[in-house]
This record gives structure tokens, C-alpha cells and sequence, in this order.
């Protein structure tokens, strides 16, 4: 089963939305599982201290190693990715959340104050990962947000799986426009062609409506869609006997 394992100062703040909604039911009904780890049990001396100053100086407080690492540690892997939400890594994208949603689960350490000491991302092989080029108070909305992501295309999650299939970002486009009744709302129609009952032409509009809004509006991913495959290179040597 997935499963989503998030490390993090504020586990109060958790489940969230993940707790509402198709999230929630699918939950409740065992198709995917949900665990925090409370960063503060593994905290230092009395008052379980997890972060201390910032080596060298400088404003904030940094997540102290050994109190990240034991946490980690406490945490079985089973061959989920461990990953740190950092505005310094790669921005998750829908690829990402695929890849997530085909695998285990994920194990999320959600970090406060200044970040987390270097050494222990590298120490445990953190994947630093970006919900976008944006700074947050902590790492939980951004962990959330990705659970949300990978888990919604979990099998019996969505409800209706072909409702995901033509979604933003699927395709590589943009979603095309929605309607629904009215047909008329403040003078405002719905396009005829999607009222015709043309299957095909309809299909087609929705189409050239997602390579318009794409174009337009995200030239980056207009690019990548229009660019052809890359060529395979003939095999070269002796042909066989």
C-alpha cells in the first residue's frame, strides 16, 4: 500500500486536506496510509532542542544533524525515495507524481527556520525537491501538496480514473476549457460545437483549445510538446551470419 511518511516540527497540522474529500475516503478506506513523525521527540535535553545557530553566523537557526538522522532513521525506508522540500531542488512536476504514485510511498522530511544542516542531506541521501520558486515557513503546505499530487492517482482514489487522463499536464498541454450548465449565464453561451454531439469535432476543438491555452500561456511546456522524438541511430557492424 501507499504509503506517506512525513517528518515535521508542526504534526498537528496533519492531515490537512489529505484528510477530507476522495483523500480522505480513499484513506479511511485503506487505499493509501498516512504517518507523521514528530521532529521534537528526538530533540536534545530538556526542552528537546532540534535546531541551533548557523554555523559560521549569520541570522536564523539551523535543523541540528543528529536530531534529523535519528528521526530518518526511526523511519523504515521500504524503497520509497526519502525527500527534502527545499526551494533548492528540482521543482516537482506531474512526472514526479507518477513516479511516486507507481512506487511504495514516500518518505517527506519537512524542514523550518533556516533548513537542514548539509550533512545529513547528504548522509542520508535526501532528494531535495521544490513546489516552486517560492519560499515557505516550512516545508509541510509543500509536502501536502505533493502527497495530494501522487496519491489522487492512486487506483479507486479519483473514482472515475478517465477523468484524470485528459487533465493539465497528462498530455504534456494544458487542460482545455470546462462548461456546464447553464448553457447561457450572463450573456455568456456555451461553444456550440461542444452542445453538437460530434464526438470527434468535439475531441478536436478540445485539442487545438489545449494547444492555444499552452502556447500561450506556458511556451516552455508548448516546446517540449512540439519537439519530435529524438532520431535512434542505426546499429552499425557486420551483419550476422
Amino acid at each position: 500500500m501507499f504509503t506517506a511518511t512525513c517528518i515535521t516540527l508542526v504534526p498537528e497540522a496533519w492531515p490537512g486536506p489529505l484528510g477530507v474529500s476522495i483523500l480522505g475516503r480513499a484513506r479511511a478506506e485503506g487505499l493509501w496510509a498516512l504517518e507523521t513523525v514528530d521532529l521534537r521527540t528526538f530533540g536534545k535535553g530538556r526542552h528537546r532542542k532540534v535546531d541551533d545557530t548557523p554555523a559560521g553566523g549569520g541570522a536564523g537557526l539551523v535543523l541540528r544533524a543528529d536530531v534529523a538522522a535519528a528521526a530518518l532513521d526511526s523511519v523504515p525506508a521500504n524503497g520509497r525515495p526519502r525527500v527534502y522540500l527545499s526551494p533548492r531542488g528540482p521543482r516537482f512536476n506531474q512526472q514526479k507524481a507518477r513516479d511516486w504514485a507507481a512506487g511504495p510511498g514516500v518518505v517527506l522530511f519537512c524542514g523550518r527556520f533556516e533548513g537542514l544542516d548539509e550533512r545529513v542531506i547528504k548522509a542520508r541521501g535526501l532528494q531535495e525537491v521544490s513546489v516552486g520558486d517560492f519560499v515557505l515557513a516550512g516545508g509541510d503546505v509543500a509536502a501536502m501538496a505533493m502527497v495530494e499530487a501522487a496519491v489522487r492517482l492512486l487506483p479507486g482514489v479519483a473514482g472515475n480514473a478517465a477523468s484524470l487522463a485528459g487533465e493539465s499536464f497528462e498530455t504534456g498541454l494544458l487542460e482545455h476549457p470546462q462548461y456546464t450548465q447553464p448553457r447561457e449565464w450572463e450573456g455568456l453561451a456555451i461553444p456550440d460545437i461542444l452542445l453538437s454531439g460530434d464526438h470527434k469535432r468535439i475531441e478536436e476543438w478540445r485539442l487545438d483549445r489545449s494547444k492555444a491555452l499552452t502556447f500561450d500561456r506556458r511556451p516552455d511546456l508548448y516546446a517540449a510538446y512540439s519537439r519530435p522524438p529524438p532520431s535512434v541511430a542505426p546499429e552499425t557492424g557486420d551483419e550476422p551470419d
